[in-house]
């Protein structure tokens, strides 16, 4: 039997952009139905979506889910808050990190696990600065004339 790979539904690559990535966790996340069978159509925004601790849990705020195109009645509000499921130790490690000023829990991307299950990447991010996103854009520019070049080179 082939075994199965994560399939990703929603990056945030804005997140990469805004934000210097400093720690990573996996988390569950607490779905309908309904929401399941919209993302299995990979109907889902995480663009502006962040995470908050309220009462030692997790929240999962401003993720878009889709209503599901064959439900009914019963589909759930598409911006409603989705609890996370993690274990109290990670949660204790994520307030103690985010306490710090400037820190934030920012998803990453959203995705099938092997097991069928959603799950949640999620990081503990530090906001960057103009001049930060400026310096990596010019960054990016240079290893990409390098490797134009190299590649120009390699050519007969």
């Amino acid at each position: 039997m082939a075994r199965r790979e994560e399939k990703t539904i929603a990056t945030n690559r804005r997140a990469r952009h805004d934000y210097e990535i400093l720690r990573t966790c996996e988390a569950g996340i607490v779905l309908s139905g309904t929401e399941v069978c919209s993302l299995r159509e990979s109907n889902c925004q995480i663009t502006d979506c962040f995470a908050v601790i309220r009462k030692g849990e997790v929240w999962l705020m401003n993720l878009h889910i889709h209503p599901y195109s064959h439900g009914n009645l019963f589909n759930p509000d598409p911006e409603r808050s989705r609890k996370l499921l993690l274990h109290r130790n990670e949660i204790r490690a994520l307030q103690q990190a985010t306490r710090e000023k400037g820190m934030a829990l920012v998803p990453l991307r959203l995705y099938f696990a092997k097991n069928n299950l959603v799950k949640v990447e999620l990081a503990v991010a530090r906001g960057k600065k103009l001049y930060d996103k400026r310096q990596d854009l010019a960054r990016k520019d240079a290893r990409r004339d390098i490797e134009r070049a190299m590649k120009d080179r390699t050519r007969y």
